[in-house]
């Protein structure tokens, strides 16, 4: 029986992804390296690493204070190295966002409405963002985090840069 090893990498320790085929099995496909991708990212900027019609994983490099984000959609980050705090706020008045509008969105200013919630996500730890929410991530150290939403106004494509050719 073949043995597998499940390596887990980070911002200061990964090796560059690539597609491995062999006996044509799923199990031997990877794709783009989400580390590499956040290493060579500004702060926050949400780099599309995976796409599936609308939807998107996006590759975010996690240091200091986001801006805040506002959604029309349930969104979910997970933490890939570090760590970070998630303050989520519930969306009133003008900072709900037209529920056709797709994507992450900048808030304007503070939140104005009721915290719904603050979480502390460390490797491999899970939030939802939901529907008609305010949020930012806070993180002390530099970290990478995949963000699965709609593609947006945010979403950054630089397929030609992160892909193999």
């Amino acid at each position: 029986m073949t043995e597998y090893q499940t390596v887990f990498g980070s911002l200061r320790d990964f090796d560059k992804g690539h597609i491995e085929i062999i006996n044509d099995k799923p199990m031997h496909y990877a794709f783009s390296n989400v580390f590499e991708v956040a290493s060579n990212s500004a702060p926050y900027e949400k780099v599309a690493v995976a796409k599936n019609l609308e939807n998107v994983i996006e590759a975010v490099r996690i240091e200091g204070d986001s801006p805040w984000y506002t959604n029309a959609h349930d969104e979910f980050a997970i933490v890939m190295d570090g760590e970070v705090e998630v303050h989520v706020y519930k969306a009133v008045d003008g900072e709900k966002i037209d529920e056709e509008k797709e994507g992450t969105h900048l808030a304007e200013g503070e939140p104005k409405g009721p915290k719904m919630g603050m979480a502390v996500l460390k490797r491999g730890h899970q939030c939802i963002m939901p529907k008609g929410c305010v949020y930012q991530f806070r993180a002390r150290e530099v970290g990478a985090l995949i963000q699965q939403t709609i593609q947006g106004p945010l979403t950054v494509e630089k397929w030609a840069e992160i892909c193999y050719t």
